[in-house]
C-alpha cells in the first residue's frame, strides 16, 4: 500500500479564523464535494503566505467559506492563500496510475477548473 494525494483544493482564501471553535477547517460545501472530501476526513493544510503546514479534519461551510478553527487559528490569518490536501492508501499495483482530483479555485474560492493531472513545469 502506498499513500496517495486523493485530492488538492489549489490556492484557497482564508475568509475566517475563530480561535474559540473547538477545532478544524470549515470549506465551502461544494468544495467538499468537487474534492471528494468528507465531513470529519482528516486534511492537510499548506499556509503559502507563511510556509507552515498542519494537519486537521473537515466540516462544512456555506458558500465561499474557508474557515480556520481551534488552535490552527494560530497559523493563519484572514486572506492568506492556502492548498488543501487529502490522502488515500492505494495498493501497489494500482498506484502507478492513480491520478489525484485537482479543483482550482479562484480569490472568492470559487471553482474556476477540476483536472486529474498536474502539468510538467517548464525549467
Amino acid at each position: 500500500m502506498r499513500i496517495m494525494l486523493k485530492s488538492k483544493i489549489h490556492r484557497a482564501r482564508v475568509t475566517w479564523v475563530n480561535i474559540d471553535y473547538e477545532g478544524s477547517i470549515t470549506i465551502d460545501q461544494r468544495l467538499m464535494e468537487e474534492a471528494d472530501i468528507l465531513p470529519y476526513e482528516q486534511l492537510q493544510v499548506l499556509n503559502l503566505n507563511n510556509g507552515v503546514r498542519f494537519t486537521t479534519y473537515a466540516i462544512e461551510g456555506g458558500s465561499g467559506e474557508i474557515g480556520i478553527n481551534g488552535a490552527a487559528a494560530r497559523l493563519v490569518a484572514k486572506g492568506d492563500i492556502i492548498i488543501i490536501l487529502s490522502y488515500c492508501q492505494v495498493e501497489d499495483n494500482e498506484a502507478r496510475n492513480f491520478l489525484p482530483k485537482l479543483v482550482y479555485v479562484d480569490a472568492r474560492n470559487a471553482i474556476t477548473e477540476t483536472k486529474r493531472a498536474i502539468e510538467a513545469m517548464p525549467f
